[in-house]
């Protein structure tokens, strides 16, 4: 129990000081922008396709969080740990009777108690717009709540990731600088790699067998396809997306490497924790 409640100060604490970030203030009024105007930009088509505003909506929302929520992550994490040491303020942290992996969990659940206000917020707008304007569908609001919940978790994993990184550099600018190659890499490089092998391949092995597996292999990408193969069939999807129409695995696995990227970046940003001499 004393464990658990030096987590909850520490969480509490980080808590209070992550939603004091202007920066994660204005990227959380991004997201309620975007996510209304998608709302309705996206719903537009609803009854010429067969398929709920709701329904609709949370296939254009699912690409948009891959873009909005890991920033709004990293712009939580980025300063966690480089931030304690830039201000010489770690080694007082760590002479607290509080356990590094306390204070490392703490903190980590501080960030997703963020993260997650901003993700419902944000999404919990733009449904409740679109319910009024075009009705409520049980079909759609089960797709947004799955919207929601698994947003939080792709948010968990770049939370993970930031602290991390934050926990590998003594320097706060140095920490930003890795975090924004990261975003830019996993969020729009490697589909872009992805989608020069398949121009390349045309049609061979690699778009058979060995692409599906890379494209669940990212984070982002995972997120989308488990939110997109659960839709109804009428949602519109192309391009990469639309391999959420004919995976040749369960969408479940999509979920599983979610789970998995958290897990093995958490345990790597607790090892370098417990490694680190302020």
């Amino acid at each position: 129990m004393k464990s658990l409640s030096r987590i909850a100060a520490v969480a509490n604490t980080e808590t209070r000081l992550a939603s004091r970030n202007r920066w994660v203030l204005l990227a959380t009024l991004i997201l309620v922008l975007f996510a209304l105007a998608l709302a309705f930009l996206g719903a537009g088509p609803a009854g010429s396709r067969g398929a709920s505003a709701l329904t609709l909506t949370a296939a254009s929302l699912a690409t948009l969080s891959v873009y909005l929520i890991p920033l709004i992550a990293l712009l939580l994490s980025y300063e966690t740990i480089a931030g304690e040491i830039e201000r010489n303020t770690l080694p007082l942290v760590l002479a607290t009777p509080v356990r590094r992996s306390e204070i490392l969990i703490g903190k980590f659940l501080g960030h997703i108690a963020v993260l997650s206000v901003a993700t419902v917020v944000g999404y919990g707008i733009a449904g409740a717009a679109v319910t009024l304007v075009h009705g409520f569908d049980p079909g759609g609001a089960l797709a947004w709540t799955r919207l929601i919940v698994t947003g939080i978790l792709l948010g968990a994993v770049f939370v993970a990731i930031g602290i991390l990184v934050s926990a590998s550099t003594p320097r706060v600018g140095t920490a930003a600088a890795l975090l924004v190659g990261i975003w830019l890499l996993l969020v729009v490089l490697y589909d872009l790699a992805l989608l020069a092998g398949l121009i390349v391949d045309d049609g061979g092995m690699f778009t058979k067998t060995i692409f599906p597996l890379l494209v669940v292999a990212n984070p982002g990408d995972a997120f989308r396809l488990f939110n997109l193969a659960a839709l109804e069939a009428s949602a519109p999807v192309g391009g990469i997306d639309g391999l959420a129409r004919s995976l040749p695995f369960p969408p479940a696995l999509a979920l599983a490497a979610l789970a998995g990227w958290l897990v093995v970046m958490l345990s790597a940003g607790l090892a370098r924790f417990r490694r680190l001499r302020p």
